[in-house]
């Protein structure tokens, strides 16, 4: 089983941004060294109390320059805030920067009603029609020459590397985004950590609508990753107490109590949850997976083992919130041990 990475660069308490990128940059030259395969980060907004990575393409550009050999990637940049050509143009530049290490995570979301506004590319008229697979193939095309040659953009260019162009991925948690990616013959991710209950289904539907990029774009065959939220430590029920974390962020999720101040120890975690976790089942049943799972390193290969037979793919890249960044670089040893990765 190969094994990724995902960081949101969480602010420490007390912390700037600045702390939060040098972390970010420990994490990912510590996962290299682990022997994971990609290292990829995410674009929120307006949350910058406690997420730094708003723009995933800067700091991948600093990434790639502090690592030797690890993909470095984004997990996503939200296409719906941005034009697909300066997007192309920015992978591009970062795969001339790092031929080879480059993966372009493409994805969509809606947040914070001011910010996205804020985001718009026209704020005159607000986009009515659902162009999300247009976009994404704009994007191809324009890193991968796929345009006719009638097309208004087929004398258009992007600055790259010689011989590699990002690999490309479509991500999303819904079987309506495994389709995209399918039609698209791009590569796919789905985020387990957001939806898990349509895991399964969503893979079947990326196999059942692939079809190679004509113009080669893609992968010859389907090529899926699955994204999990994972805990690990030494035991199920150590395992089980960090986890609470993760579980309290998420409880502030759905009860839309996002404004009160981050949570910065399992103690915290704990005393609002009123309860510790209890360790995950050791089977996972398709269509009742939980959202975020946590073990020792056996029970964790076991879980994720399930996960990946059930869903047909055999790439994992795990995001995960811990309080303490000791506990978050040794549950990643835990899980390089456990899907015997080889060290670097």
């Amino acid at each position: 089983m190969d094994l990724s990475l995902v960081d949101l660069a969480p602010i420490p308490e007390g912390g700037t941004a600045t702390e939060a990128f040098e972390n970010a940059v420990e994490r990912a030259q510590h996962a290299e060294e682990l022997g994971y395969s990609r290292f990829w980060v995410a674009e929120h907004h307006d949350f910058t109390d406690r997420l730094a990575s708003t723009t995933p393409e800067v700091l991948m550009g600093n990434l790639v320059a502090q690592t030797s050999d690890i993909r470095i990637g984004s997990g996503t940049v939200l296409l719906n805030h941005y034009s697909p050509y300066k997007v192309a143009e920015t992978f591009g530049v970062l795969d001339a920067l790092a031929p080879g290490r480059i993966d372009c995570g493409l994805g969509r979301a809606t947040g914070n009603p001011v910010s996205d506004f804020a985001l718009q590319e026209d704020r005159s008229e607000r986009r009515q029609r659902n162009d999300h697979a247009e976009k994404i193939e704009e994007v191809a095309s324009h890193l991968y020459d796929g345009f006719d040659d009638d097309h208004r953009f087929s004398e258009l260019s992007v600055a790259r590397s010689r011989d590699g162009i990002p690999d490309i991925w479509v991500l999303g948690s819904s079987p309506s985004s495994a389709a995209i990616a399918g039609e698209l013959g791009l590569r796919y991710c789905f985020a387990a950590f957001i939806r898990p209950e349509p895991a399964v289904r969503a893979f079947e539907v990326y196999r059942e609508r692939f079809q190679q990029s004509e113009f080669g774009a893609g992968p010859d065959e389907p090529h899926g990753m699955l994204a999990a939220n994972v805990t690990c430590a030494e035991t199920d029920e150590e395992a089980a107490r960090l986890r609470s974390v993760s579980e309290a962020t998420r409880q502030r999720l759905r009860r839309g109590r996002i404004d009160k101040s981050p949570i910065y120890s399992v103690e915290a975690a704990i005393d609002e949850l009123g309860h510790v976790p209890d360790p995950t089942p050791d089977t996972v049943v398709p269509g009742e997976w939980p959202r975020a799972i946590s073990g020792s390193p056996e029970t964790v290969r076991d879980l994720l083992e399930q996960m990946t037979a059930q869903t047909g793919v055999d790439e994992v890249i795990v995001q995960n919130q811990f309080a303490n960044s000791e506990d978050e670089l040794r549950s990643h040893e835990l899980l390089a041990d456990a899907a015997d990765l080889s060290p670097r």
